[in-house]
């Protein structure tokens, strides 16, 4: 028995930590080669679907009918016959024709969610970039903590997905609630989470949910910076 049954996933009515110990892959309908590891759907409570798809070479994930982020974590993907290596990343409209495909083993962090419609402002097309060539923003004039907004803060989009670096000690400025609800996935070094009334310790691997409303802080720990991917519904 692997640590008597212990793990720091935990599952509350406002929140969810996944640590990579308890990480289930399965196919999701339609991928070849390929496999997923759900973090969190509205069988959970949320109103998106995020996974990371882990590909073989040649491996493919089919289009969706929801609005579809890809962010690539490592390896290489290719959509609309663009390679994407790690760091790049894609935003597909509802309905895409194209699949994701793999020329490499690769990962993928995907998040899948319905499009809210405006009647003033039409609905996005696919956008492709790169997270290191987006300028960063200082939080709240922080050095320590630096945003790169991997979407455009346009009327459009019904949700944002960032990256946030923390230098070791930074933390955020207050916690916060507040009616948009986050998926995140850490991506480099750790720190301690506030989610309810709950601390844990977090660390590159890790996924938390965040219901609307939950109370949440973050403060980085160790000697490297902490970075995460971080989703939220916005603009409607």
């Amino acid at each position: 028995m692997r640590h008597l049954g212990h793990t720091r996933s935990a599952y509350r009515f406002d929140h969810l930590l996944l640590t990579p110990d308890t990480f289930v892959r399965a196919p999701l309908p339609g991928m070849r080669n390929a496999t997923a590891i759900v973090h969190v759907s509205p069988a959970a409570g949320a109103s998106f679907t995020q996974f990371t798809a882990v590909f073989e070479p040649e491996g493919e994930l089919p289009p969706a009918k929801a609005q579809r982020f890809v962010y690539v974590l490592d390896g290489n993907l290719s959509i609309e016959g663009r390679g994407l290596e790690a760091g790049a990343f894609a935003y597909l409209p509802p309905h895409h024709p194209d699949p994701v495909r793999a020329t490499t083993a690769a990962r993928a962090a995907v998040i899948e969610k319905p499009y809210v419609a405006l009647t003033s402002a039409p609905a996005p097309g696919p956008l492709f970039g790169e997270e290191s060539r987006i300028s960063s923003q200082f939080l709240e004039g922080d050095e320590t903590l630096e945003v790169r907004c991997l979407l455009p803060a346009e009327p459009a989009f019904d949700f944002a997905v960032n990256t946030m670096t923390y230098q070791p000690g930074a933390s955020l400025p207050m916690v916060e609630s507040h009616v948009m609800e986050h998926g995140l996935l850490m991506l480099e070094g750790g720190g301690i989470y506030r989610l309810g009334d709950s601390w844990y310790p977090v660390t590159a691997g890790d996924f938390i949910w965040m219901a609307p409303y939950c109370p949440q802080w973050f403060g980085a720990l160790g000697k490297k910076p902490a970075k995460y991917l971080i989703y939220k519904d916005w603009n409607r």
